[in-house]
């Protein structure tokens, strides 16, 4: 099956990582339809707002859909003891909890496809300790291990991976980022001196929604310049 054959479904969908894969994925003739919180004028070839990403919240669709992405994220960062019970929770919600969701309501749509594919974000800070990371990590390493559940539970029709990204230049990011002297001690920390760009990633997420990848399910995807497993000197 072709991509120009193709209806992909994303929520999440104002997130600038969502809007360069379809970007990537229309240049290929794939439809997409576009899930948001938010109000999205153009891009999409469909779109529903939702109210929130949860269980029973989201819209019917009475097509096959061959590829999900679940793009809502959060980057929470605060020192452990400052942490409550509301900053864990609400990490949980929009990172692995609304994932759940989103899979659960278009898993028939899913079944009709005859290659499809699941794509999760998690971040670089579930795979390493990192300090002040406590809630994101949580509730990232619940992303990972749904990945994986997922993907032994829903073999062979329908294959899940998952991309970790390191920080990456987006609007969720801008606080970090949002000085010269910021983004250079960001970039020093990074093996690649680099902060990431959505299309870095955007990149990794079409490749795992393609035929391409069609052996590849239960997979972590660090695209991070290297922070997980390099030795930064």
């Amino acid at each position: 099956m072709s991509d120009s054959t193709k209806t992909y479904l994303f929520a999440g969908a104002s997130s600038a990582i969502a809007l360069e894969t379809a970007k990537l994925l229309q240049l290929k003739g794939a439809k997409i339809i576009g899930l948001s919180t938010k109000i999205i004028e153009g891009t999409y070839d469909a779109f529903f707002q939702v109210e929130k990403y949860d269980f029973n919240k989201f819209p019917a669709i009475n097509e096959t859909i061959d590829g999900l992405v679940y793009f809502p994220g959060t980057i929470n960062l605060k020192p452990f003891a400052r942490l409550t019970s509301a900053d864990f929770l609400a990490d949980l919600e929009i990172n692995a909890l609304g994932a759940a969701a989103f899979v659960q309501a278009y898993l028939t749509n899913l079944k009709n496809s005859e290659n499809a594919s699941v794509v999760f974000i998690s971040s670089v800070a579930a795979g390493i300790g990192m300090p002040f990371h406590s809630s994101v990590s949580l509730s990232k390493g619940a992303i990972e291990g749904l990945t994986k559940a997922l993907a032994a539970e829903l073999a062979p029709r329908i294959r899940v991976n998952c991309v970790a990204p390191s920080l990456v230049n987006t609007p969720l990011a801008t606080k970090f980022i949002n000085t010269p002297e910021k983004v250079e001690l960001m970039e020093k920390k990074n093996p690649l001196r680099k902060v990431g760009a959505a299309k870095d990633v955007a990149h990794a997420i079409t490749f795992l929604l393609s035929e391409e990848s069609a052996w590849v399910s239960g997979q972590v995807f660090a695209v991070d310049g290297g922070m997980s497993t390099l030795k930064n000197t």
